[in-house]
């Protein structure tokens, strides 16, 4: 009987050796690996679009912050709210509307950091087909318009808000009302004559007729709006002030200057990064309760 209690003994004490082993191993492992940052984006293009083109700035994020960035591309607007608001993003690149919605639903918890210089003065452009005869926003009366996602600044809210200064109500003066999702859907549903015409981002136009990807002579666009504030990148008030200003440091540190950088910016449509304050955004979040897009 002895024996066989020594055995079971030794075991326990050789599992337990193990056992050990094993957490030791996993704390170390856990203590080796660099902490991670979240970042997601709102989807205003197709996620393989986001992930091409916000990859090398997670890889310069990491680069300057020493951490393992990993970026997830989110399935709508509303998703990318509710990754600040709830904690599964750590940055998030966010419209003016959706960065007040989460500002909102956050209780004041989401801090913009930094924000194109083109942010400071954005527009939107409505498009149509060459051939559709419309030339001013009166002559949208009648016709099937799309809009980008309902929670998009550049491409809904802000069309819709200076739509009204024209003195026109889309459910009252279109014939149909859509909505695309993206700005890429946009000028796709334009292309194909599946809608009239459509509001959308600039910055994204402006690139698509660059690139030629768009046929001007066949959908061009026919009105720029006024200018307005628009997208900002944003943290969580809950995250470290050291490591807030560290990132906010490494997005203003970008240089057009300097060709890896360059790269970085061209990418994200922009020439530069500036700092912006959540104050700037009080004439959106006008402008979205004037429009019943904010509860």
């Amino acid at each position: 009987m002895l024996p066989i209690l020594h055995r079971v003994a030794r075991r326990a004490r050789v599992l337990a050796v193990v056992t050990c082993a094993a957490l030791l191993s996993a704390t170390a492992q856990a203590q080796a690996a660099p902490p991670l940052l979240r970042v997601t984006t709102i989807p205003e293009e197709a996620a393989s679009e986001q992930i091409r083109k916000f990859a090398p700035l997670a890889a310069y994020l990491s680069q300057q912050l020493g951490m393992r960035v990993e970026f997830t591309p989110v399935t709508d607007y509303p998703a990318a709210v509710e990754a600040m608001v709830h904690r599964r993003a750590d940055l998030v690149w966010f419209g003016a509307l959706t960065f007040v919605q989460a500002s909102i639903r956050s209780g004041g918890q989401a801090v913009a950091i930094a924000q194109r210089e083109e942010d400071t003065r954005f527009q939107s452009v409505f498009i149509a087909r060459t051939d559709a005869g419309i030339r001013t926003l009166a002559d949208l009366r009648g016709r099937q318009v799309s809009f980008g996602s309902p929670s998009s600044t550049s491409g809904h809210l802000m069309p819709r808000h200076f739509l009204a200064a024209a003195g026109l109500v889309p459910e009252r003066d279109f014939a149909r009302v859509a909505f695309s999702g993206a700005h890429d859907a946009a000028i796709a549903a334009v292309v194909s004559g599946r809608v009239d015409a459509a509001a959308l981002d600039m910055t994204v136009w402006d690139r698509f007729v660059r690139d030629g990807r768009v046929d001007t002579r066949a959908v061009d666009a026919f009105h720029r709006t006024p200018t307005f504030v628009n997208y900002t990148w944003a943290v969580h008030a809950q995250m470290p002030a050291e490591l807030r200003q560290r990132i906010q440091r490494a997005l203003l540190g970008l240089d057009p200057a300097n060709p890896a950088h360059r790269e970085i910016l061209a990418l994200h449509r922009a020439t530069r990064y500036v700092e912006t304050q959540p104050e700037a955004y009080r004439g959106i979040e006008a402008a979205a309760r004037a429009a019943g897009l904010l509860r």
